[in-house]
């Protein structure tokens, strides 16, 4: 199914709210392909009815990735505790009266342990990141621990401009920016858009 306007994105995701109990929504994409955007206008349509847990607050620390000597290829695969995601999810899928999940704080590239409060009385829980389809070292876990899953794409040109900017605005050079985004998010991004095909839905907006 293809989905190409807002009004019909954010009507599919009211009917999942709608089902009864908790329901997941994975939405997946590659870097700076508008999948984080996707997610943040569902969240803010449906208000008290969602909430937003990003894949990122499950990045490794900084110290750990200088450790395992990963600060290089920060973004990549294997630098995330997908463990710990699939743990969180698997939790969100429970009873408890509200879980606590983590969150990634761009300005000091480190992840915020307990930053978003889910209560159980919120129906529908939006997560979002670039490998929630990726079917191997250990993200195979996280797709059976979603009830839908949509894959967003955009302009490849403008995806790149974006991460770019993105950089910029962190402190990064221009320079630096360019080399970090041709070096590393390009190659996180051919993982990613190899998933494409196992969403439910594919988004382009």
């Amino acid at each position: 199914m293809v989905i190409e306007d807002a009004d019909t994105l954010i009507a599919r995701a009211r009917e999942l709210a709608a089902q009864g109990g908790r329901r997941i929504l994975g939405i997946a994409g590659p870097p700076g392909g508008g999948k984080s955007t996707a997610a943040r206008q569902v969240v803010a349509e449906l208000g008290e009815l969602a909430r937003l847990v990003p894949m990122d607050g499950f990045h490794l620390a900084q110290s750990e990735l200088v450790r395992l000597g990963r600060r290089d290829r920060m973004g990549a695969p294997d630098t995330f505790d997908v463990a710990g995601y699939a743990a969180l999810l698997t939790r969100l899928r429970g009873d408890e009266p509200v879980v606590y999940a983590p969150e990634f704080r761009r300005e000091i590239e480190e992840p915020i342990a307990g930053a978003i409060a889910v209560p159980r009385q919120v129906p529908l829980v939006v997560t979002e990141g670039n490998y929630l389809l990726v079917g191997d070292h250990g993200w195979d876990a996280i797709r059976p621990l979603l009830d839908e899953a949509w894959y967003v794409e955009t302009d490849e040109e403008l995806r790149v401009q974006r991460l770019i900017q993105r950089h910029i605005q962190f402190g990064k050079t221009p320079e630096y920016a360019r080399a970090w985004v041709m070096r590393s998010d390009e190659r996180n991004a051919q993982i990613v858009a190899a998933t494409a095909h196992t969403a439910d839905v594919l988004v382009r907006l």
